[in-house]
C-alpha cells in the first residue's frame, strides 16, 4: 500500500526501526549521500588533486625518459657526427694560414695578378687585423687595371688559392686613356688562425678580471 504525505508526517523521527521499509530506504540513501559528499568535500577532493599532479608528473617523466632512450640509442650516430663535424673543422683550420705564413699568401695574391698580365696600382693592408675566437682577419686594398677577361681570370685565380681570400667591394671603371681596359678596386680579406699564445692572451683580455685597469 502507498503511503500517503499524512503517513510520512505521523512517522516518528526517534523510532525510524518501526518505520515501514520505503521510509528506511529513502532514508538511508540521504545518510548515503551526505557521507558521500562530505567525504568527498572532506577528503576525496584534495585526494583527487594530488593524484592528478602525480599523473601529471608521471607523464613528464616519461617524457624524460623517452628523451633520455632516443638519445642513448642515437648516441653513436651523434658521436659520428661530432667526429665528423671535428674532421671538417680541421680542414677549414688548415685553409687558414698561420702568423708566418702570411707573407707567402700575400705573395700568392700578387703573383696570381701579375700573371695574368695586370697591373697593380695599389696594394695595401687596410688598417690592423681584427681579431675573433680563434682567426685574425686581414683587409687588403688593391687597385689593378687590365682587361675585362684578365681581372675575370684573376678573381678564379683567387678563389682557388689554397687558402682562404675573399674579394669584396668590387668597383669595375674604364681605365683613363684606354678604350678596354678597366680598373678595379676591391678589398681582399685574408685570414689567418691565432697560434695558441694570441688565443691565450685574447681570452684573458676578455675575462672580466683582464678587463680590470
Amino acid at each position: 500500500m502507498a503511503m500517503t504525505l499524512d503517513d510520512l508526517r505521523r512517522l516518528d523521527p526517534k523510532k525510524i526501526g518501526s518505520w515501514p521499509i520505503l521510509p528506511k530506504l529513502a532514508v538511508l540513501l540521504l545518510v548515503l549521500v551526505a557521507i558521500v559528499g562530505a567525504s568527498w568535500y572532506f577528503d576525496w577532493d584534495d585526494q583527487m588533486a594530488r593524484i592528478e599532479a602525480k599523473a601529471t608528473e608521471e607523464q613528464g617523466l616519461r617524457k624524460t625518459f623517452l628523451t633520455k632512450k632516443s638519445e642513448a640509442i642515437n648516441l653513436p650516430a651523434y658521436q659520428k657526427q661530432l667526429e665528423d663535424i671535428e674532421k671538417q673543422f680541421g680542414a677549414l683550420l688548415k685553409q687558414l694560414p698561420g702568423k708566418s705564413e702570411m707573407d707567402a699568401l700575400l705573395t700568392d695574391i700578387n703573383q696570381a695578378g701579375l700573371g695574368r698580365g695586370l697591373q697593380f696600382e695599389l696594394f695595401k693592408p687596410a688598417g690592423g687585423e681584427t681579431r675573433q675566437d680563434f682567426y685574425a682577419e686581414l683587409p687588403i686594398t688593391i687597385k689593378i687595371s687590365g682587361s675585362y677577361h684578365d681581372i675575370g681570370a684573376f678573381a678564379s685565380d683567387i678563389s682557388k688559392l689554397s687558402r682562404i681570400v675573399t674579394l669584396n667591394n668590387i668597383a669595375l671603371s674604364t681605365a683613363k686613356g684606354s678604350g678596354s681596359g678597366l680598373v678595379l678596386d676591391a678589398t681582399a680579406r685574408t685570414f689567418r688562425y691565432l697560434d695558441d699564445e694570441e688565443i691565450a692572451a685574447q681570452r684573458k683580455a676578455a675575462s672580466p678580471k683582464g678587463k680590470k685597469k
